[in-house]
């Protein structure tokens, strides 16, 4: 049996518009293994987020999945209805967003959150249900949980209403976990807290996850392997060695070298020039070509496509790179 989770094949999202139909996300493949974290990064509109949100099926009209296919351990999902995929949100695939409160209800004790969760999903009755709840809390790290259990979501920090979410993604032990910018509002040492219980939970359960993050840390310290996306396109993926070390697309390199280190003594951080274009203004060839120091005639004309994106891959959506020459 395939140990891939999550297969997307040349995914696209349009947004149809009345100056024309809007491309956020631009073929798109990648796949997930189970135990495996694959960190999504990009600056903000580079279509992280997007690929997550179709993938779980919750896309604002007009948006819409245009081409391309998302399975789930085999099962095909992007064609599904919303009542379908409803039944899919919370049982197979779970999601955990940057800010627990726009998860919880804070006219609702926590644990009648998770027992409520808990009995959509699974079979359990009411007390089993919240043995399950008194379960999971521990697991994502809560302390005095007989007493936590019947909290309001007020009386917890922002690190343990996170811990929170994490339970109630977990809740029926799903195969996808897709966390947008789960560490985002927290203050560094919660934050850390956060990637390792991540990273454990991952392990322990076989779960695979979409790290969606802007953070290279978190990535570092987290992911297996990373997908770095401009423009709504991928720019490059490998394992996180090779593209925090290595880096293979000039994007990503203005990336890594932004990022400060305690390591080197460096007067000036690298700037990438320029910013993300808008979807309306995505130039011809590489969208990346207006801002690259690199670009040439061929650049300018032709889009350069990461040939296959999959759990070994290690490649990236540049002439140099795939041409082994300069544009």
């Amino acid at each position: 049996m395939s140990d891939i989770v999550l297969d997307v094949r040349n995914l696209r999202v349009e947004f149809p518009t009345r100056k024309g139909v809007l491309t956020a996300v631009d073929d798109i493949s990648l796949q997930i293994r189970r135990g495996e974290i694959l960190g999504m990064v990009g600056e903000s509109g580079a279509g992280k987020s997007m690929t997550g949100m179709a993938i779980l099926g919750l896309l604002e009209p007009p948006g819409r999945i245009a081409a391309g296919t998302i399975r789930l351990s085999g099962d095909r999902i992007d064609d599904l209805d919303d009542r379908a995929m409803q039944h899919i949100r919370g049982r197979r695939i779970g999601a955990i967003f940057q800010d627990p409160l726009t998860s919880l209800n804070p006219l609702f004790r926590v644990g009648d959150q998770l027992v409520e969760t808990i009995r959509l999903h699974t079979d359990l009755d009411p007390s089993q249900a919240r043995e399950r709840a008194k379960t999971l809390m521990h697991e994502v790290g809560i302390p005095a949980v007989d007493e936590r259990i019947d909290n309001y979501p007020h009386q917890f920090s922002g690190g343990m209403r996170q811990r929170i979410v994490i339970a109630l993604a977990l809740c029926a032990e799903p195969e996808l976990i897709v966390a947008d910018e789960p560490t985002t509002a927290l203050d560094v040492s919660i934050q850390a807290q956060i990637t390792a219980l991540l990273k454990r939970l991952c392990r322990e359960r076989g779960t695979a996850v979409m790290l969606v993050t802007h953070d290279m840390g978190v990535i570092a310290e987290t992911a297996d392997r990373v997908a770095v996306m401009y423009a709504g396109r991928l720019a490059e993926v490998g394992t996180v060695d090779n593209v925090v070390r290595r880096p293979k697309h000039p994007y990503t390199e203005g990336l890594m070298g932004s990022i400060p280190s305690l390591r080197h003594d460096v007067e000036e951080l690298q700037m990438i020039p320029g910013s993300m274009p808008r979807l309306d203004a995505i130039p011809p060839g590489c969208a990346f070509n207006p801002r690259c120091a690199h670009a040439g005639p061929k650049c300018r004309r032709e889009v350069p496509r990461i040939a296959a994106a999959d759990a070994g891959a290690g490649t990236a959506a540049c002439w140099r790179t795939l041409e082994g020459e300069t544009a």
